[in-house]
């Protein structure tokens, strides 16, 4: 979930959803973390699948840092796992993932909502009712229709790029809506109609029982029209959390203060215990980790974890490696090569770089079996129900096989290689190091691989992630990583496997599957009721994917997370695959 997940969502009958996604396990319960395993005994792992130093303390200033920028501050515009942790500060949707470690922050609960959403008997519509008592910072009530108004906003993707499409594909809008913008004043209750202010019924063109899983999502959160500024609205989104903006620097910082018209009565799960958050924008990394060592941050906010150098340093001292956890995450950190950049759009040509590479350069460039994770030998990590265990491109040690290399090479017509560019982004030091890796592996089999980064923020948008860009700039790789919305083949592969994600104008982490097959195969793996059958399917996607070498699968990701000093309430949340970051306190 460190990545862009726009997704392109498919119809899904009542009862393969229920199996499939596990609803009927996830209750309406608001328990939270009150019942979750505690711990205040410094140790490795002490927050993982734990409380660490729990407390009920009020007060101090929560620090974080990110090497980059978001994508966006605008809830609307957003598709990072680590901003949609972060803006449950300040943003609140109809349902919520639980704040709770280990499997507890699998579970879903009403948020502004009562409870759970009510389906009809096929699926196809969703009532929701809200809470009483709600407000916007402003003191004005939350109503339906706010919600309503915040989603149809995001289908303008001309000032929403990163927005993802779950509500555009899924639901019944009017022939030819653009929008809340484009489309002022348009009738929009074939899609979302608010009988009243406590009340918003979703109509949807297709069944789909996992909907309550899109409510948790940003794009959700209610935005009052009166209040909208459009693409200036993420310099101050209006709360409806219990933190608000106080102060917005484009591209340095900002901070959270609290939001005076929060009332906790309505929202039991979340703690809100400092009196703020400061966030600073474009720090080096490796100054972030040693500022968190030394206890002067707290929170390096993207929840990638430290950097090869940091690890060394964390691992080698009893006392750093106390305040480290190691989890392992639903997450493939990849490389894609595109097909629209000759001479990769022949299979041969790919194949060379699938032997080429050594498998172990790439570990190490993610910090190694410990800290980076387990070298991928496909797609769906081990956490997916139904991932593969088998090796298409064996080579001894995983170092490479040059000489399948080589012979691959000759049969598409370019015994002595070709050039490319590969792109990653700048802000993340592991991913340079694999580009560098790749450069120096390919160079063995005469493939001339040339490093280019790119901002974070734009990555997908502007560079890796637009088609005609890839194709007019030779990017032949792309550094990329996924983090399943939820642990099934569904949540995982849809999203990187679909080439109806893909969008000429930019904004895909899809770089590089297109393919009909595996498209057809996500329809019908999204109607199979019979969970072998259906696991069965996302492993005939994974296996075409990995035949047709469109994606190198790197490692199955774990992270070694370092806590602030003085942090409280510390755990990972599952959920979105670092630290929950609305559970936090400061001694």
């Amino acid at each position: 979930m460190s990545n862009p997940r726009k997704k392109r969502l498919l119809a899904v009958t009542a009862a393969a959803a229920v199996t499939a996604l596990g609803l009927a396990a996830c209750s309406g319960s608001s328990g939270g973390s009150n019942n979750a395993a505690t711990t205040t005994t410094a140790a490795f792992d002490a927050a993982n699948g734990k409380i660490f130093n729990p407390s009920d303390k009020k007060g101090g200033t929560i620090t974080m840092a990110d090497e980059g920028e978001p994508d966006s501050t605008d809830p609307g515009d957003s598709y990072y796992g680590y901003t949609w942790d972060l803006m449950r500060l300040y943003g609140r949707g109809l349902v919520m993932f639980d704040v709770a470690p280990g499997d507890g922050s699998s579970k879903l609960s009403g948020d502004l909502a009562d409870g759970l959403g009510k389906p009809s008997e096929n699926a196809k519509t969703w009532t929701y009712k809200l809470k009483s008592g709600l407000k916007f910072e402003d003191g004005t009530a939350i109503t339906s229709k706010d919600i309503k108004y915040a989603i149809t906003r995001t289908l303008d993707k001309d000032i929403f790029p990163d927005a993802p499409t779950y509500f555009d594909d899924l639901l019944a809008w009017p022939a030819d809506y653009k929008g809340a913008y484009k489309s002022k004043g348009v009738d929009v209750k074939s899609a979302i109609d608010t009988p009243d202010d406590s009340t918003i019924i979703f109509h949807l063109k297709n069944s789909f029982s996992g909907f309550d899983y899109l409510m948790t999502t940003s794009q959700a959160y209610p935005v009052p029209e009166a209040k909208d500024t459009g693409a200036k609205y993420k310099e101050h989104p209006i709360s409806s959390g219990p933190y608000m903006f106080a102060t917005y620097e484009a591209g340095k910082k900002f901070t959270l203060k609290r939001n005076p018209n929060w009332d906790a009565a309505t929202d039991p799960q979340r703690k809100a215990l400092p009196d703020g958050y400061e966030y600073s924008m474009n720090v080096n990394q490796d100054d972030i980790d040693n500022r968190i060592i030394a206890g002067d941050l707290d929170i390096h906010v993207t929840g990638t974890g430290v950097t090869p150098a940091t690890q060394g340093k964390v691992l080698s001292d009893p006392n750093l490696k106390a305040r480290a956890d190691n989890p392992t995450l639903a997450r493939l950190w990849y490389t894609s090569i595109p097909t629209t950049v000759a001479p990769l759009d022949n299979k041969d040509c790919r194949m060379a770089i699938m032997y080429a590479m050594d498998r172990t350069a790439y570990q190490t460039a993610y910090g190694g079996a410990f800290a980076g994770g387990a070298i991928a030998t496909s797609l769906m990590p081990p956490l997916i129900p139904g991932s593969l265990k088998k090796d298409f491109y064996p080579s001894q040690d995983n170092k490479g096989d040059l000489t399948k290399a080589k012979e691959a090479l000759t049969k598409c017509g370019k015994p002595d290689g070709f050039e490319i560019t590969m792109a990653f982004r700048n802000e993340r030091p592991k991913e340079k190091a694999l580009a560098e890796a790749f450069q120096q592996q390919l160079a063995k089999v005469g493939i001339k691989v040339t490093p280019k980064g790119f901002a974070k923020k734009d990555y997908f948008s502007t560079y890796a992630g637009n088609p005609p860009y890839v194709k007019a700039n030779n990017i032949g790789l792309a550094a990329n990583g996924w983090g399943a919305d939820w642990n099934d083949g569904y949540g995982f592969l849809a999203q990187i496997v679909d080439s109806r994600v893909i969008r000429e104008t930019g904004g895909s982490s899809n770089i590089s599957v297109r393919m009909p097959e595996v498209d057809k195969l996500i329809d019908q793996a999204a109607v199979e009721t019979d969970n072998a059958k259906r696991e069965a399917l996302y492993g005939q996607i994974d296996t075409l994917v990995m035949d047709n070498a469109v994606i190198y699968p790197g490692v199955w990701a774990k992270a070694l997370l370092v806590r602030g000093k003085t942090l409280t309430n510390v755990f990972v949340n599952q959920a979105y695959g670092m630290y929950d970051y609305t559970s936090l306190g400061k001694q």
